[in-house]
């Protein structure tokens, strides 16, 4: 069966050149030319993947794609965008985006980076922790519900943040590379830069650390990258 992709952007000349090379890609494409448009379109039908602009008319990406996270949607978000700056990129993660690429874009890289989605969705979905809810400590992940229990107690993750955690979690007691998180979460070792990562590991220590500046379960190894320890040890 096609995988089915719903393109939101406001320029039309764009939305179609997708479209066109999307669907030479194999894939099913349907186009909204805004957000509001872009959200009907997705409570009215079942996609695999969505390409939402950041800059639109009425509602921008940025709270269409909270909108889609508040109500329980899960399917990936690749953003698409002028903005290029580290915070703008984070601020798209931490919205609930799964990608996140510039205008003017590469049109190879960009079928890449969809590629990329759909071949992440396949690793995440696999049960390699033997267990849906991961325990350590006093804490839990449950990586089907991206729900948490945390130092403040129970919330809600972000896919970013359970994807990160679950790599960290399939290499407990190893030390893992930035590039190698990268490689696994974003499916590519170039890009975004190293420091997305750092963000993401200083927010999952605010969820999971009793104290965040002296962490017992995930460890940075300078010059290396991470360690996960589930047991719990003093700060290295």
């Amino acid at each position: 069966m096609k995988k089915k992709i719903l393109v939101v952007e406001d320029e039309e000349h764009i939305a179609e050149g997708l479209a066109l090379n999307l669907e030479a890609e194999g894939y099913e494409v349907v186009i909204a030319g805004d957000g509001h448009a872009g959200l009907d379109m997705w409570r009215q039908g079942t996609f695999d993947l969505i390409i939402l602009d950041i800059m639109l008319p009425g509602k921008d990406g940025l709270e269409v794609c909270r909108t889609i996270r508040a109500e329980t949607g899960r399917t990936p978000i690749l953003f698409l965008t002028a903005r290029d700056r580290d915070e703008d990129r984070v601020a798209g993660f931490v919205a609930g985006g799964d990608d996140y690429l510039a205008k003017p874009f590469n049109l190879k890289e960009l079928l890449l980076r969809v590629a990329a989605i759909f071949r992440r969705q396949v690793w995440y979905g696999t049960d390699s922790l033997k267990t849906n809810r991961y325990q350590f400590a006093d804490y839990w992940v449950d990586f089907k519900s991206y729900m948490a229990n945390g130092a403040g107690g129970e919330m809600e993750l972000s896919q970013k943040e359970c994807m990160i955690f679950k790599f960290l979690a399939e290499h407990a007691g190893e030390v893992v590379t930035r590039d190698m998180i990268l490689d696994a979460v974003w499916g590519y070792n170039v890009y975004p830069s190293s420091r997305t990562v750092d963000n993401f590991i200083v927010r999952l220590r605010k969820l999971f650390e009793p104290n965040p500046s002296h962490p017992r379960y995930i460890h940075t190894m300078h010059g290396a990258g991470y360690r996960f320890t589930p047991q719990g040890e003093p700060d290295a």
